[in-house]
């Protein structure tokens, strides 16, 4: 684990951080001594967050519908506005709905998909290089999955495009600004039992014709650890990637995911 204060002075922007793995990420950074800007769409959710976490000025939060372009570079724009700069840019929220095979796939699911996953985190990457060129210093993190490295689940062929193409914005992204003093690399989380995905599990499971409980249970079993991944494992991670002593890692498809993934 990066030792405590490694973020000392920096500015971070994670969108979708009042709770499950954003939260847990801000909660991470805001230990190493980062500002951090959480946002979301609920701003009675955004209060509760800062109450909880309790890090006085270092943490505030900013509406944010992560679906509108408009909304997500008035969340950079704001933020360096405020603080004069902006180092690290997280791009967390995704997620889809409207789960069924693809012969079946409606044009409404799969244009919300790609408007919260795959645009969204093209939007956030571009507002956010500008300042980080300015700074002569940046990380990108992307939150993908482990089904950007696969495609071996029904019903979810969005979401599962979404995340093979933010690998594809990663590693370009890498390409273009390493020489810049800027880092971009994606976490590949495998299942987490968050409400988030409690929320949206269901309906994949039902279309699938199982139980949610069993959804869940085959990620951990086709796990090496055979244990269902951490919000908390994935902060670790997102930790060191926005440290100077992440620097030499850039492009890199990082999983976390109990060793799910065959690479």
């Amino acid at each position: 684990m990066v030792a405590s204060g490694s973020l000392d002075g920096r500015v971070a922007v994670i969108t979708g951080s009042t709770r499950s793995i954003g939260r847990a990420i801000a909660e991470a950074f805001l230990a190493d001594g980062a500002t951090v800007v959480l946002s979301g769409r609920s701003e009675v959710k955004g209060k509760q967050a800062l109450e909880e976490i309790q890090a006085g000025d270092r943490a505030v939060f900013h509406t944010c519908d992560s679906s509108s372009q408009a909304d997500i570079e008035a969340l950079v724009d704001w933020t360096v506005e405020r603080f004069g700069r902006l180092d690290i840019m997280v791009n967390n929220v995704g997620g889809t709905e409207g789960f069924a095979p693809v012969h079946e796939l409606s044009d409404e699911a799969w244009h919300k998909a790609l408007d919260l996953n795959l645009n969204a985190y093209f939007y956030g990457t571009r507002r956010a290089l500008k300042p980080m060129l300015d700074g002569g210093w940046g990380r990108v993190i992307n939150i993908s999955s482990v089904e950007g490295k696969q495609a071996n689940k029904p019903a979810i062929s969005h979401y599962i495009t979404n995340k093979h193409a933010i690998h594809g914005l990663t590693k370009a992204t890498a390409f273009e600004y390493g020489t810049l003093g800027i880092t971009c690399n994606a976490i590949c989380p495998g299942a987490v039992d968050t409400d988030l995905m409690r929320a949206a599990g269901p309906a994949a499971a039902e279309a699938e014709g199982i139980s949610y409980e069993e959804w869940l249970g085959r990620f951990a079993e086709h796990a090496a650890t055979k244990k269902i991944t951490t919000v908390e494992q994935i902060a670790g991670v997102a930790r060191l990637l926005a440290s100077d002593a992440g620097a030499g890692i850039t492009g890199t498809l990082i999983s976390v995911d109990g060793g799910t993934a065959q690479w």
